[in-house]
């Protein structure tokens, strides 16, 4: 096998295919990337069992054939490399890889491909094609709430919902939930399905870099998501969502609204005075036209205030201060309206002057409970 191709090109490529590639297996092929070279192009795959990436770019191939490196080297050296120019990889009979370009020379140990698991088939149920711009955004503004834990693994992806035109991103962790809509041309139908947060995060990652479109198959078991020349391939989970119709409050005994942006600034004040160590809540009064907060701990105190519109009746509530923050720096409208009902009940975040029902995003989260003075 032999192929040249601009390094840029071959950088971008190696880059999204490891980040499918498994840093640690029990198969040492799947801590590697498949390259297949043929004809005017070459495709790089990563792969571990769960989620796999490949995308093809085109090639100068003298000599077809195909070869497993690992990821991490290939990473390595693809970013050591001369910004411009011309790199060239040649793989010898006895499976060494030669990679140069211009006067930096490498040669590594490569794997035979045929150990190198395949990818699954994605068969078609149902597919959709979405803006690439509106599912990355809809991706970034609510991944921050998929669990990161095994302890309910369906909770470690997102719901997606299509129905009546509208598709719907849902997550949870047990703490918060964050809820995006949109309208889209989806077509008739309605359906839905759970897909893992790190594959999720790689389609965000390939949304923001570039491209119109994303067409997304689902299978029986798999879901494949194609953004121009990559697609990506991940197992679906399988369980009981959260039914957040009924979890999320619907009536409320106090509502005021807020420029979003005031009240990050505020929390993150306040929260200064938090470290990984001293996990202290933040402590929110909501007054006549005015949100409080102050926060104590062993490293010092904090006050804050910020301009609200409406009376909070000196509601007393505490948030963990990273969970606000997560919700505060998603929102995507900077008019917010925070709903409340209790100090021991959820707070709900949507956007301002929004229909019930017809928000375009909703996060609710779970209070902290206070200490008494």
């Amino acid at each position: 096998m032999k192929f040249s191709c601009e390094r840029a090109r071959l950088a971008e490529a190696v880059n999204i295919a490891s980040r499918a590639a498994s840093p640690r297996n029990p198969i040492p092929a799947l801590e590697g990337i498949l390259v297949e070279a043929a004809s005017s192009s070459i495709r790089l795959t990563g792969f571990d069992l769960k989620k796999g990436a490949y995308t093809s770019i085109d090639a100068a191939v003298e000599e077809a054939g195909s070869v497993v490196i690992k990821a991490r080297i290939f990473s390595d050296i693809m970013r050591a490399l001369p910004s411009d120019g011309v790199v060239t990889l040649e793989m010898k009979d006895d499976q060494s890889v030669r990679i140069y370009s211009g006067s930096s020379d490498f040669k590594i140990i490569g794997t035979d491909y045929r150990d190198y698991p395949e990818l699954p088939t994605v068969e078609s149920q149902e597919s959709i094609v979405l803006p690439a711009k509106i599912l990355g955004e809809m991706i970034r503004e609510t991944i921050f709430a998929v669990a990161d834990n095994e302890t309910r693994p369906i909770y470690t992806g997102s719901l997606f919902e299509i129905e009546n035109g509208n598709l719907t991103i849902i997550a949870v962790d047990g703490y918060r939930l964050a809820l995006r809509r949109e309208k889209v041309e989806v077509g008739e139908g309605s359906y839905s399905f759970i897909v893992p947060g790190g594959a999720l995060s790689d389609v965000e990652k390939l949304c923001a870099a570039g491209g119109d479109t994303v067409t997304v198959t689902l299978g029986a078991k798999h879901i494949s998501f194609g953004i121009g020349s990559t697609v990506i391939v991940s197992r679906r989970l399988e369980g009981d969502f959260l039914n957040y119709r009924k979890t999320v409050p619907t009536s409320f005994s106090i509502e005021v609204t807020a420029v979003r942006s005031f009240v990050q600034t505020s929390v993150e004040r306040v929260a200064l005075v938090i470290d990984d160590k001293v996990k202290n809540p933040i402590q929110c009064t909501f007054g006549d036209n005015v949100l409080q907060m102050y926060c104590a701990t062993a490293l010092g105190k904090a006050e804050d205030a910020c301009v609200i519109d409406g009376d909070g009746k000196d509601l007393v509530i505490g948030f963990n201060n990273s969970y606000l923050l997560d919700a505060l720096k998603a929102a995507p409208e900077d008019e917010i309206k925070i709903c409340l009902n209790s100090g021991a009940s959820p707070c709900v975040i949507v956007p301002a002057g929004a229909q019930q029902g017809e928000e375009k995003f909703v996060y609710m989260i779970l209070p902290v409970r206070l200490k008494n003075n």
